[in-house]
């Protein structure tokens, strides 16, 4: 069969399935913007495509993402067009949708079925929006703006025959009339390159090395900012540092912004909240505390292996890969008592779990289990076991989306 993915920066979270299909047998293809020129990788052909117009200037602020995403349905549109002249027509078509890129694919190939990558449904209560009252909305009419972020997912409900969602509480954002249309399966940890390594070590700023004989807190995300809680955690600190006069902290993520408002004036997260807790710490252990920036993934995968305990938090909002792949290695976790954590962590099983408001009971869990190596010993064997079990790319995930695929293209359109 011909299958055709749709995401802006494949493979995303397409990575493993894509080439999986390939060894199926299937002739797999991928449009992307991340390509000047067309490539096979990994069995998989990869065909750019470009936008060709920009953002309207001024445009209704509350109108921008629906432009954006209807721009790139427009050039994956004229792409698509381009492809079905050459004579080529998928069977299955799977996409991110989140861009908008897939909107208009069935008016090109309406005998192929649509299936979309279900990662979040836009709510005004009960997920992230309002639930930092340190953030609340700047003015009233924000419901109004994230009620129209939900146009795209609604447009595609029209035309999809499936979706697919890697976590049960993701899934449950999306309204109950294409519910009953989404497979859960989360993306998969690879949890045979994941494992636990005595040996770990690594070199910060090319003379201190870190091994599992030293005191490690950990903290990851792609951008350090108040939906993953960088906020509460660093408010944390200067109690942490205190009690654990050996420890170092080191923090993963960029200055930038990946979910939610920026700050005002141009100003970093980062800088914003460790300018915060700065004067409540000492210059000897400030000196302690090692922003990392964005590191390989060759170096990640050891950072986590040497962790002594790692601190994860989130808004209710999308599940990082980064903790599951803390817990593949084993890493004793303290994290947020917030959805979808709690498919994964189970307090004091896989995990201790504290309210993500609260930085004095963060600072207490971190410390106790800096000085209790059984509980740490037996919290990251739980913890690995249950993502060996639930969250294995080879034996788990990988084989149920091959499967969730195998059904649609049994049910083809006529």
């Amino acid at each position: 069969m011909k299958i055709l993915f749709i995401h802006q920066n494949f493979p995303g979270q397409f990575k493993h399935l894509a080439p999986a299909l390939v060894a199926g047998g299937h002739e797999v293809f991928a449009t992307t913007m991340r390509e000047k020129e067309r490539r096979v990788v990994d069995g998989v052909t990869l065909i750019p495509y470009t936008n060709t117009r920009g953002s309207t200037p001024n445009i209704h602020p509350w109108a921008t993402d629906f432009e954006t995403q209807i721009i790139r349905a427009e050039a994956c549109f004229h792409a698509a067009l381009a492809l079905r002249a050459s004579g080529f027509a998928p069977d299955l078509i799977i996409a991110h949708h989140g861009w908008g890129e897939s909107l208009f694919l069935k008016e090109v190939w309406p005998q192929a079925r649509l299936a979309i990558y279900c990662e979040f449904f836009y709510r005004s209560e009960g997920a992230d929006t309002n639930f930092d009252p340190e953030f609340p909305p700047k003015d009233a009419g924000e419901v109004c703006r994230l009620h129209l972020k939900n146009v795209n997912n609604l447009l595609h409900f029209e035309v999809a025959d499936a979706g697919l969602s890697p976590t049960q509480w993701q899934a449950s954002t999306f309204p109950s009339r294409f519910r009953s249309k989404i497979t859960v399966v989360h993306d998969g940890i690879d949890t045979a390159l994941l494992t636990p390594n005595p040996a770990a070590r690594i070199t910060l700023n090319g003379t201190l090395q870190l091994t599992r004989e030293n005191e490690v807190i950990t903290f990851v995300n792609r951008n350090l900012e108040p939906y993953r809680g960088y906020h509460i955690f660093m408010r944390a600190l200067p109690d942490i540092l205190r009690r654990r006069p050996n420890a170092r902290v080191l923090l993963v993520g960029g200055d930038d912004v990946s979910y939610g408002a920026r700050p005002a004036e141009g100003r970093k997260w980062r800088d914003i909240f460790a300018e915060e807790v700065r004067p409540h710490i000492s210059a000897a252990d400030w000196a302690r505390v090692h922003f990392l920036g964005h590191i390989p993934y060759q170096h990640f995968v050891p950072l986590l292996q040497l962790s002594t305990v790692h601190v994860y938090l989130t808004y209710p909002f999308v599940l990082s890969w980064s903790l599951l792949e803390a817990m593949s290695v084993g890493c004793a976790i303290v994290a947020s008592n917030t959805a979808p954590l709690r498919e994964a962590i189970e307090h004091d099983k896989t995990g201790r779990m504290v309210d993500f408001f609260d930085v004095a009971g963060l600072a207490d869990e971190v410390c106790a289990l800096l000085a209790d190596p059984a509980a740490r010993l037996r919290l990251g064997q739980s913890a690995r076991a249950f993502a060996r079990l639930h969250y294995d790319l080879r034996s788990v995930c990988l084989p149920q989306q091959l499967a969730w695929v195998e059904s649609l293209l049994k049910r083809r359109n006529p």
